[in-house]
């Protein structure tokens, strides 16, 4: 994986606590999980808090989608090397390769001692 996946893979799960923790501080027109603080965003922001909780929202909603949208452009472009599950996938299909050839080469030779010994 390169510098850059490893930079936007943390920063969209940093984001993405960020915008969990904040969404459950709102409080919510029906009271909410918010409201089971004792309404710690408007104690914390004022009586005006939801205002800026909204904004926050949405600010951190767009970035989250923005780095989403690096990080598939990254990967489709090559940017990201390829996972491990197609290097296994490479990796087994030469051994099964190789190990049919010499199972075939095995048989034939016991095939061949079997037909020496009836003789």
């Amino acid at each position: 994986m390169t510098f850059w996946a490893v930079v936007l893979y943390a920063a969209v799960i940093l984001v993405a606590l960020l915008l969990i923790a904040l969404i459950l501080v709102q409080q919510s027109k029906g009271g909410g999980f918010g409201g089971a603080f004792g309404g710690l965003g408007e104690s914390i922001f004022g009586a005006q808090g939801g205002s800026h909780l909204t904004k926050l929202t949405v600010i951190l909603g767009s970035i989250f989608f923005v780095l989403v949208l690096a990080i598939a452009i990254l990967i489709s472009r090559g940017g990201a090397t390829r996972s491990a599950d197609t290097k296994v996938d490479e990796l087994l299909s030469k051994q099964s390769v190789e190990t049919v050839q010499q199972n075939v080469q095995s048989g034939a030779v016991k095939a061949a001692e079997k037909a020496a010994d009836k003789k």
